[in-house]
Parts: structure tokens; sequence; C-alpha cells
């Protein structure tokens, strides 16, 4: 198992950060520059439930369905994540740093099923990465809000 943390500041209040975060969209991926095409299989205020299909290890698509706990009384959520290739848990809390700053803090838990697993130094160039391109287009959105 790997466990790997990463955090990123928004600007914008944390109510907005939790909503902007857990409204699970078919093109959420576009945001951070993906390809692959997520299918929303359900969506309610307490869970969403998503499947997708990326490129595996070997280059051929994998099967993913991700199943997420939402908590919205202390902003935070708890993913599943359970894929052809890996099974993953992730804790997602958001921290309220001022009046229009909040802090995401993620901590993830990853098993590879089989074959030699990417590093710790891997998952989190890759968390940074994703997570990090979001921060714009969330960013974006708030400022055409206010």
């Amino acid at each position: 198992m790997v466990v790997y943390r990463h955090s990123v500041i928004f600007n914008a209040p944390i109510k907005f950060v939790y909503d902007w975060w857990t409204d699970y969209r078919e093109d959420d991926p576009q945001l951070y520059g993906a390809s692959y095409r997520r299918i929303i299989l359900e969506k309610s205020k307490k869970r969403a439930i998503y499947a997708s299909n990326k490129k595996g290890s070997d280059g051929n698509e994998k099967l993913a369905v991700r199943i997420v706990t939402l908590s919205p009384s202390t902003f935070s959520w708890h993913l599943d994540n359970v894929a052809e290739e890996d099974l993953e848990k992730g804790e997602y809390r958001l921290k309220k740093l001022g009046k229009d700053r909040t802090k995401l803090e993620m901590v993830f838990r990853n098993t590879w099923k089989s074959g030699p697993s990417p590093s710790k130094e891997e998952y989190e160039a890759e968390t940074k990465a994703t997570w990090d391109a979001f921060a714009p287009a969330l960013e974006r959105d708030y400022s055409m809000k206010v």
C-alpha cells in the first residue's frame, strides 16, 4: 500500500469550494485536460457514484468505479475507488483560512492489485498536477459568481 498526501489553497470561500468539488459532472475530467469520459451513475446530497475508463499501465482501457460519500456539515468527503488495476481510498477535508480562502487537504491510500505499483513520488506528482490544474477553473467560476 502507498499512502500519499496533497493540499491546495483556493481563493474562494469554503462553502463555494465544497459545492464546486462535490457537484460531480461528466465533463469534470476535461477541466484538467483529460480525455476520458466520466459516467455519472448516481448523484445525491449524500453520495455520488461514477465510472470511467482510463488507460492502464499496459496502455489498454481500464474500468474504474468511484463511490464518494459526502459530509456537507464538515466540508469533507470520502472516496472509495475500485478499479481493474488498483483500489484506492481518499479522504478530503476543507479548512477555512479566511473569508475567501480555503485549503483542501487530501490523504490517499492506494493498493495496486498486480505488478509493480507506481512509487509514492509518482502518485504525488500526478496528484499535484491534476489538482493544481483545477484551481484556476474553480477560482474563475467563483470570480464570475461574485
